[in-house]
């Protein structure tokens, strides 16, 4: 996974002000249900959270994973602690490329996307895993189904892996900067096969520069983000037909990789990599509703404005703006 470019100390100390000004926002709604409050990944084997995907047999826990492991490993991380409680790791599926995803479909099972490629176009391929989730939390191999993936107009990179609750079909949301991305759908999940080619098409325009991506609970809402921004589309399948809700204020994170659904519904959990990366939480009012709502539970359509929403091109305006504004007093107090 390529890091965001470099910034010169002036727009360095403009992220700083952006980021005292998210800190005195006000904080989410405190929440008892296990699993829809924030945490740090204490882990320090996790440097490169790059997926996120809350459980269904473990009530608190989400797995995440690192970006282009050495190794094929999930990790169960308790909520609670931010500690690690087991670690899996998939046998049957060789050394793994670019994991960038994870998710879990109706089926209990955990789907993990090998996806990922750098130099968009290398891999003239790519992998789905898919494996149980474990009924007990310790360290253990799990033996995983392979499935390769290739796209009906040719190789990408993507970082975003979904897995419709409802159907069980897979979606992958290509990753492009100009933010003129694509969705692309799986075939039906009887059709999956472990000794062929599994074709993935073209379904749906998506305009974000998508680094991660989730369906909420119940189906009906697909969220995406980026690093700077996000957007909600109204689920209108079968097809992968999406309709834009609105856009997502998405916390300001060193490296905004990862993105779930809490259990219940109620809350994005966004996540970052980074030594003991933090996963923020924030509400989400009505989610998969059909008016649809942005992340902090205010309404939102689908021109609305937002600090850092409207996807890449959006959020990149939105940085634009703090740095003029930053610049601009600065120069007022050179001139006093």
């Amino acid at each position: 996974m390529r890091s965001l470019p470099s910034v010169t100390s002036g727009a360095a100390t403009a992220v700083a002000v952006c980021t005292v000004l998210a800190l005195t926002a006000p904080a989410a709604r405190a929440d008892d249900k296990p699993g829809n409050e924030g945490f740090s990944i204490k882990d320090p084997r996790i440097t490169e959270s790059s997926g996120l995907v809350a459980s269904r047999a473990h009530p608190g826990v989400y797995w995440t994973h690192n970006d282009q492991d050495k190794g094929a490993f999930l990790y169960a991380v308790d909520s609670r602690t931010g500690k690690t409680v087991a670690t899996i790791t998939m046998t049957g599926v060789g050394t793994p490329r670019d994991i960038e995803a994870i998710s879990i479909g109706p089926d209990g099972q955990l789907y993990v996307g090998d996806i990922g490629d750098n130099l968009g176009g290398k891999w003239s391929f790519v992998w789905v895993y898919k494996l149980p989730e474990p009924q007990q939390l310790k360290d253990q191999s799990i033996r995983a189904k392979q499935y390769v993936v290739k796209y009906s107009d040719g190789p990408r990179d993507a970082e975003s892996l979904m897995v419709h609750p409802k159907t069980g079909r897979i979606y992958i949301a290509d990753k492009k900067e100009d933010g003129e991305g694509s969705l692309y759908e799986g075939p039906p999940p009887a059709q999956l096969s472990t000794s062929g080619t599994n074709v993935f098409k073209r379904v749906a325009d998506i305009d974000l520069w998508a680094t991660d991506g989730a369906f909420s609970p119940n189906g009906k809402q697909l969220a995406l983000r980026g690093y700077l921004g996000g957007v909600t589309y109204r689920w209108e399948g079968p097809g992968g037909k999406i309709k834009r809700e609105g856009r997502l204020s998405v916390p300001l994170q060193r490296q905004g990789e990862s993105l779930a659904f809490s259990p219940d519904g109620t809350r994005l959990m966004f996540g970052t990599e980074g030594q003991e990366s933090d996963v923020e939480p924030r509400d989400v009012e009505g989610a998969g509703s059909p008016g649809g709502s942005s992340s902090d539970g205010s309404s939102a359509d689908a021109d609305g404005d937002g600090l850092f929403g409207g996807g890449y091109k959006g959020g990149a305006l939105a940085l634009a703006a703090v740095l003029l504004a930053f610049f601009g007093v600065k120069r007022l107090f050179r001139r006093r």
